[in-house]
């Protein structure tokens, strides 16, 4: 029986679109709600360039007036300002060797594309990660950040007051809150207090834990700072704008063969924008020529 070759089993004009997709329908951060695709950010990315301008409106200011037939209301004005988020152009090629399971399946092509899907989800949350590491590394620890690792005995574990009093770090704008993410040791922790609940949703199948009343996303990704100090981040909805494009100098899928190895060849590549709302990417200078998960950490960029 003649070898099956990647190249008899992908065509790349249905293979991109349908990892593209598979991506989205498989990403935790999306089915949370915290990062939420943006029609709009996918033509941006589809465009090209190395940066996103992505203006918005602050919350309206100042106080009601009392109408008067005489004096006319002064308009405050509308405060517009915008993010500057970095296009991400990454990729990646593997050999025949490790998708040879894939392309053993009864449809190859849709087996090897939910692997290509679920290894971008990956690389999705290191991304998130990195931008979080980043984000929170500069003046928002100082504000945003409830820091228990100093502290001695059962204060120095995370729990549920520890947890309300981040929250409340925020006043009243804690009622936006709607996500908790946390590596799988703190997780077990939490598991271990008992506080975890699997609640179905509307369609009667859990699809999140919940921990006071938080989506659940276990995530290994988040790094701990030390052995045993771990960071555990709460989310809104929608606070990660997330595009997904292809720009016309890209080729997001190829396949080949390595004639010399007598191996073939897949390759995916994707340009893409992850980025949180209201903060701006200030690139003071990076060495490649779009950022690694690397300048994303950097709290100066």
């Amino acid at each position: 029986m003649a070898k099956t070759k990647i190249t008899d089993v992908i065509v790349p004009e249905l293979f991109a679109p349908y990892v593209i997709q598979q991506t989205k329908e498989l990403s935790a951060l999306i089915n949370s709600g915290i990062a939420q695709s943006n029609p709009l950010l996918d033509e941006l990315v589809a465009k090209g360039g190395k940066t996103i301008n992505m203006p918005f409106l602050n919350a309206l200011s100042g106080d009601d007036e009392v109408l008067s037939d005489s004096v006319s209301l002064v308009p405050e004005k509308l405060d517009a300002q915008k993010d500057v988020a970095p296009v991400l152009i990454r990729g990646k090629a593997w050999s025949a060797n490790e998708l040879a399971g894939a392309l053993a399946g009864t449809d190859p092509m849709t087996s090897a594309g939910n692997m290509v899907a679920e290894w971008w989800n990956v690389q999705e949350q290191k991304i998130l990660t990195a931008i979080l590491n980043g984000v929170f590394g500069g003046t928002l620890k100082n504000t945003h950040c409830y820091d228990i690792s100093a502290m001695t005995g059962e204060n120095a574990v995370i729990g549920a007051n520890a947890v309300l009093d981040t929250k409340q770090l925020l006043g009243d704008a804690a009622n936006n809150l709607k996500a908790i993410a946390m590596h799988s040791a703190v997780f077990t922790v939490l598991q271990k207090q008992n506080l975890i609940a699997y609640l179905p949703n509307s369609q009667g199948v859990v699809d999140f834990p919940s921990y006071l009343g938080y989506k659940v996303i276990v995530d290994d990704g988040i790094i701990p700072d030390s052995s045993d100090v771990y960071s555990t981040y709460l989310f809104a909805d929608g606070v990660f704008g997330r595009g997904d494009g292809v720009p016309e100098a890209l080729t997001p899928i190829e396949t080949g063969r390595d004639v010399l190895a007598s191996d073939d060849i897949l390759v995916s590549r994707r340009a893409l924008c992850l980025h949180p709302i209201g903060i701006s990417w200030i690139n003071p200078g990076i060495t490649s020529a779009t950022p690694t998960n690397a300048d994303l950490a950097n709290s100066a960029n």
